[in-house]
């Protein structure tokens, strides 16, 4: 029997739900605690999901029971939180974005490095059944040599549903930083990391209206860009178009994520889902082919990527929601925003080596040793 982990959860937001969900469905999790500035919170959290205990966000950090910190804070509490989890010898699992800035993400990574500590990050969506078939029909050549690659992420703005949105426009926030994780981390995990970017952004609106309770008829300062285009160029060759938008109000037809080779077209799904659907369209083909899933976590698997962690920690072996992976999708959306205010390419300095595959068939619980 595997020795369960204990995960001790800070920030009990909208999405601490999901990892509660999943956690205990997970064989090698146990969530002995949560915590959460507003103790409200961790309290109706702890009693809906039958976690022992609530504690303060110190506690959580000194807990012997706890080996792993999720870190589900607000995107500007990312980095503080890490650093203080690292600094009790504490592993840390972060929700996306890693941190909000080069600088403090790099700290992490050396003081995780210099204890012998481990640093995981969301999304893990990549490791979802639908993006693990896109994966194994790339590596087949099921589409010849890709070519080129395009991504769209566009919509009208969080603040129309979500109860709290203001840190969705505040450093940290904007369609780049809140949904571009799950893209760009998609495309490095499935065509390799990013050599050059070039990005365009702009604010649309310095103010956005609140249509969702509690705060409804509010408004919001937009401190960061709410349309961002950009152009990737991947060391393995192929050329990829990222548009992250909050200002398209209306309908699109543009597909989530497509990828294109020299022998066919493969329509990648929702990357911010873990399911299908799969097509493949093969040079010459009228028609998409919709390509059955072969993998297990075709539903809403997060936490899956912390599990992973968890086994890679018992069996010393790289986790493959690493921090590698997350640093290289935050030094690129970093850089969007960088070639738009410069003016100039920017040649990315990061090394990413694409996560191992995960194994086909696996039942909801387990996962690789």
């Amino acid at each position: 029997m595997i020795k369960k982990t204990g995960v001790g959860i800070i920030g009990c937001g909208n999405i601490s739900s999901i990892y509660l969900t999943n956690c205990a469905r997970f064989e090698s999790l146990e969530v002995t605690a949560v915590a959460d500035l507003n103790r409200s919170n961790a309290t109706a959290q702890a009693e809906k999901f039958q976690v022992p205990r609530v504690l303060e966000v110190d506690e959580i950090l000194n807990d012997s029971q706890v080996d792993i910190v999720l870190n589900l804070t607000v995107p500007a509490a990312h980095g503080e939180i890490a650093m203080k989890a690292l600094g009790c010898g504490k592993s840390v699992y972060n929700e996306k974005p890693l941190a909000l800035d080069r600088k403090t993400a790099l700290e992490m990574i050396a003081l995780a490095k210099a204890k012998g500590l481990r640093i995981g990050c969301a999304p893990d969506t990549f490791l979802g059944g639908g993006l693990q078939t896109c994966r194994q029909l790339l590596d087949a050549g099921a589409i010849g040599t890709p070519v080129a690659a395009v991504a769209f992420m566009l919509a009208g703005g969080p603040e129309k549903w979500h109860p709290n949105p203001y840190f969705f426009y505040q450093t940290g926030g904007g369609p780049m930083f809140d949904m571009g994780p799950y893209y760009l981390t998609a495309l490095t995990t499935l065509l390799g990391p990013v050599r050059r970017v070039t990005g365009s952004a702009r604010i649309t609106s310095k103010k956005r209206i609140i249509g969702s309770e509690p705060h409804q008829g509010k408004y919001i300062d937009v401190e960061v860009p709410t349309h961002i285009a950009g152009l990737l160029d991947f060391e393995s060759g192929p050329v990829g178009t990222l548009i992250t938008s909050f200002d398209v109000f209306g309908a699109h037809h543009l597909p989530c994520i497509e990828i294109y080779g020299t022998e066919g077209s493969l329509k990648v799904p929702d990357p911010n889902s873990f399911e299908g659907p799969v097509l493949l369209n093969k040079q010459g083909e009228k028609e998409w082919t919709e390509v059955p899933i072969p993998f297990s976590y075709a539903e809403n698997s997060r936490g899956i990527g912390l599990a992973d962690m968890a086994a890679a920690i018992r069996n010393d072996r790289q986790h493959r929601a690493n921090d590698q992976v997350a640093y290289h999708v935050l030094d690129i959306m970093h850089a969007l925003h960088d070639s738009s205010q410069t003016g100039k390419h920017i040649s990315l300095q990061t090394e990413m080596t694409r996560p191992e595959p995960f194994p086909e068939n696996l039942t909801f619980g387990a996962v690789p040793e």
